[in-house]
């Protein structure tokens, strides 16, 4: 792949609407936003191969593998993105593994399309997500004991993004997050998010999800009183808010009918409900 291509960088199409946090803001120290942006814009690569509409599987991982290799020095050039965060990480000191973590899941995004239960589905969360939290965390000089409620947090959202936007993955990928036993326990397939509105049997399906992730929500409210950095406290306090919030819209929304988003006034509620609590 590298021999053929100078760099294996592609677009698939997604951009910054697709995300529901902010990355590296104000909150964040000025000297270390540069080295968040150099790890996301590493991570959006990555996963803009692993979402690629019209790349084959093999290719996929081969892009992957070269992004990898880069990353770890093994080979000079092929992912500008790569060898923009290895340079990050020399400077910082961080540990690549937060970087290589986030690729076992995109690999594999690259061959698996569907999760068997809600444990398979924490388990593609541990590379998928918390890898960016632990990153984020190691970058501020943070305590390892801080990684359960940020494990708990990056969970969180990844699976309310998985409910988010579960009509289009499948639509766009053939690709389903929703735990199959709990779709066959209301004798439904991954297939039953193609369709106007959810079903009752699927709308219990998401609130079972939905329950799962509440219960990481309660986790995850413990990490900013973790954090000694106050600006990352304060980023990571209105995070959570956010999170809860947005479980809170698709409790009461179908995700099926149309994408559930977040509100500018989530932000501010957000914001309002946290800043007391963290500045006290």
């Amino acid at each position: 792949m590298s021999a053929l291509i100078d760099d294996v960088e592609l677009a698939s199409g997604k951009g910054k609407d697709d995300e529901n946090f902010p990355v590296a803001s104000i909150l964040i120290r000025r000297d270390l936003r540069r080295h968040v942006h150099a790890y996301y814009r590493f991570a959006r690569n990555a996963d803009d191969i692993a979402d690629h509409p019209r790349l084959t599987a093999a290719d996929k991982i081969a892009r992957l593998d070269v992004m990898e290799a880069v990353l770890t020095g093994a080979a000079p050039t092929g992912s500008a993105s790569a060898a923009g965060l290895r340079a990050s990480l020399a400077e910082t000191g961080v540990d690549p593994v937060h970087a290589r973590e986030l690729l076992v899941a995109f690999r594999q995004d690259a061959v698996r399309h569907r999760y068997a239960d809600w444990a398979d589905l924490m388990d593609y969360c541990r590379y998928s997500a918390a890898p960016v939290g632990r990153y984020v965390l190691a970058l501020h000089g943070e305590s390892t004991a801080s990684w359960p409620a940020s494990d708990a947090l990056c969970a969180s959202l990844q699976v309310l993004n998985h409910i988010q936007d579960c009509k289009r993955d499948l639509a766009e990928l053939d690709r389903s997050y929703l735990p199959g036993d709990w779709l066959a326990a209301e004798g439904l397939t991954a297939e039953a998010v193609d369709a106007p509105a959810a079903s009752q049997g699927l709308r219990r399906v998401f609130d079972l999800m939905l329950d799962a992730t509440a219960a990481l929500n309660r986790t995850a409210a413990g990490l900013p009183g973790q954090v000694r950095s106050r600006g990352l406290r304060i980023e990571t306090a209105i995070i959570a808010g956010l999170a809860q919030r947005l479980h809170r819209h698709l409790s009461r929304q179908d995700p099926v009918a149309g994408r559930v988003k977040l509100r500018p006034a989530d932000a501010i509620g957000a914001i309002a409900v946290s800043l007391p609590r963290i500045l006290a």
